[in-house]
Parts: C-alpha cells; structure tokens; sequence
C-alpha cells in the first residue's frame, strides 16, 4: 500500500510538472475568453450595484438568519468563512471557452476594530509587501486622484511552480455610508515573468504564457458592525483551461491552493489592523504596519478561491 501510494503521488507530480511547464499554444489568450470574463464580471459587479441599492451588503445579507447567526458566531471565535461563488445570467452559467473563471469569498472579522482602521490598511499600498508577503513581493502606490488609485504588485507564488507576476491594477474606493465602505480593484496588465531570479529574466508576451492568471479582479467589503469590523473580500480570477484528461487529478488541487489564498489574505488584513491598532494613532496610510503583533490566528475554512505600466492590449 505504501508503494502504491508513493507511485501516485510520484505520478501526479510529474503529471502537474508536465502540464504547468510545458509552455503550449493553447495558453494564448483569446478574444473569446477575455469576452466571457469581461461578461462574467459585469454580470457580478451589477449584481453588487442591486445588493447596494437594496441595502444587501455582506453575502449572507441574502440568507436565512439562523445560517447568517451561526457563521457570524463562528466569525467572531477567530474562524475564516471561505465559499466558492458561480454568478449566473438568466440563470445560466458563464462559460470561458479556453478558460477558467475562479469566484470565491472569504468573510473575517476584526474584534475591536474600527472602519477607518480596516480602511487603511487595505489602502496602504505601498505596504501591502510587508502585510501580505510573500505572495506580494513588491507594491507601489503609482497614482491617486481622489477615490480612484493606480497600483503596481509584483505577485508570487510557489506550489508545484514558482510564478512571478508583474501586475498593475486600477483601485477605486466608495465610502458607501458611515459603518461600510468598499474598494473595487481590477487588473489592467498581468505579465508572467520567465526564469525569475536569473541574470536571463524577462517578461512573457502579456496573453502568451503559461495561463497562470490572466485577469484579477477583487472587491473589498468592509462594514462596522457588533464591535468590530466585518472584511469581506470577492476575487475573480481567469487562468488558462485545464485539459480535461488531467481536470480530475488539477482541479482539488487548485481548490485548495484557492481555499488557502483567501485564509491567508485575510488573516494577514486582520493581522495588519489589529498591529496599526497597536501602534500611536496616524491618519497617513502609509504608516508602518509591518510591526505585527504575534497572533494566535484560528483560521479555519468553513467550506470549499483565488491573487495586478500599461494597460491591456
């Protein structure tokens, strides 16, 4: 049994390196795909402008109390809520021919914390290398005019593959009333970065690589609520197709690598607001955060997610 298992593991690894190395044609982005995610996120983001006007906020606004009650409990005792999303048109799903679209949501919360607090730090762009490293290796405020900022992320990660991303993003802030605010980021330019590290790095054609991530989108939500903050966070990610001979073996797997992304994203804003919490009061944004205090971080997935100078093409 222990052979067999170590045969498995040893094939699934060479079946993952085989697919996310091999740089095929198929990893070419087509018009077709960018056009289903670009409808795909409409759709949601309408759906979002609905849940505003109706005075929905937080996902579970849309559930029945008891549910809602329980995963607030759970929230408030330290636990991450982690679920993955699958916005419908008519209701019919949105498929991307030669992609995947990934929606997930993730909901924390901040004991004792205050909205302009929450608010900070997730505009502290300049920062965010030493809050959410190391899948932010480098971040950069490049500009700000009033409620709507331009920012640039060297992003990162490492699983069966390491993966370095140049991505640029267009962020913009609404103070919806006094208790809740949200930020709205979409990426403008995602460039995969060949052999990292070495003395022959460069950029991959944007739209011709290996189809990691092609487009990320994330909406923050925040809301000042029973002592605290609420954090809620929905990302849209489009990465290439996983060919279906392989889907059963890949797709648990980059499941869980998303499920693992969102609890870290959160823990670590919650880490960050608690520190600034700690440290002498400051309106600059740009305030050191990275001082953070030890925490003992209970974050567990409640069910079964997905990580933005020039513009795109």
């Amino acid at each position: 049994m222990l052979v067999r298992s170590k045969c498995a593991a040893l094939l699934l690894v060479w079946l993952m390196a085989l697919f996310f190395a091999a740089p095929a044609p198929a990893t070419e982005l087509k018009p077709a795909t960018v056009a289903a995610f670009d409808r795909y996120a409409g759709v949601t983001e309408a759906q979002m402008d609905e849940d505003l006007r109706s005075g929905n906020f937080l996902v579970w606004d849309h559930w029945p109390r008891a549910r809602r009650d329980a995963v607030q409990q759970q929230l408030r005792s330290g636990e991450i809520y982690i679920e993955r999303l699958h916005t419908l048109e008519d209701s019919l799903s949105i498929q991307a021919p030669h992609g995947l679209i990934h929606d997930w949501v993730g909901i924390a919360f901040i004991p004792g914390a205050t909205l302009s607090e929450a608010i900070a730090v997730l505009r502290d762009y300049d920062n965010h290398q030493n809050i959410f490293k190391p899948e932010v290796r480098q971040s950069k405020l490049l500009e700000q005019k009033g409620n709507v900022s331009k920012v640039f992320m060297q992003l990162y990660s490492k699983s069966i593959v390491t993966v370095v991303l140049y991505a640029n993003f267009t962020v913009v802030f609404t103070q919806v009333t006094p208790q809740r605010a949200e930020t709205r980021s979409r990426s403008t330019r995602i460039a995969e970065l060949d052999r990292p590290g070495e003395p022959d790095e460069r950029e991959l054609p944007v739209g011709n690589d290996h189809g990691f991530l092609w487009r990320l989108y994330s909406y923050w939500r925040l809301e000042e609520a029973d002592g605290g903050v609420y954090v809620q966070v929905e990302s849209l990610a489009l990465s290439r197709r996983i060919p279906w001979e392989l889907a059963w073996l890949i797709n648990p797997l980059v499941h869980n690598i998303s499920r693992s992304y969102m609890s870290r994203l959160l823990t670590e804003t919650r880490r960050a607001v608690t520190s600034r919490k700690a440290l002498p009061v400051s309106t600059d944004a740009s305030a050191s955060a990275h001082q953070a205090l030890a925490m003992n971080d209970r974050a567990r997935a409640a069910s079964l997610v997905s990580g933005r100078a020039t513009d795109y093409p």
